[in-house]
């Protein structure tokens, strides 16, 4: 019974990451809160998720035309330039700090989206 629940959180965090709404991270939040996944482990499980669920939406996202591409470009740039100090960075830091960093980010992505302004 206990892999029918993780299939259907994997299945509804995939349909709301189809959706841009960052599914990936209520995956992580429910393999390290619920499933016991130590923290590593959920990153590098989001990972391959997001692999299936990415070009998904991707093409939605090319056929709507919701696609800003100058800021695709300016994006994938600071991303490249910061991903190897950053991983650096992780891999010596502890997992438990990680998480509550990881919350306390989930936390303000939140409170700044309830506090947002609707276009």
């Amino acid at each position: 019974m206990m892999w029918f629940f993780a299939l259907l959180i994997g299945t509804l965090t995939g349909i709301i990451s189809g959706f841009g709404i960052g599914g990936g991270s209520l995956l992580v939040l429910y393999l390290t809160a619920f499933a016991g996944v130590a923290q590593y482990t959920a990153g590098g499980i989001n990972l391959l998720y997001f692999i299936g669920c990415a070009p998904a939406a991707l093409i939605g996202h090319i056929r709507h035309k919701a696609i800003e591409w100058k800021a695709v470009l300016w994006c994938s740039l600071g991303g490249v330039a910061a991903v190897i100090p950053t991983a650096l960075l992780a891999a010596d830091m502890d997992t438990n700090l990680l998480r509550r960093l990881f919350g306390i980010l989930l936390l303000y992505i939140g409170v700044k989206e309830l506090r947002a302004k609707k276009h």
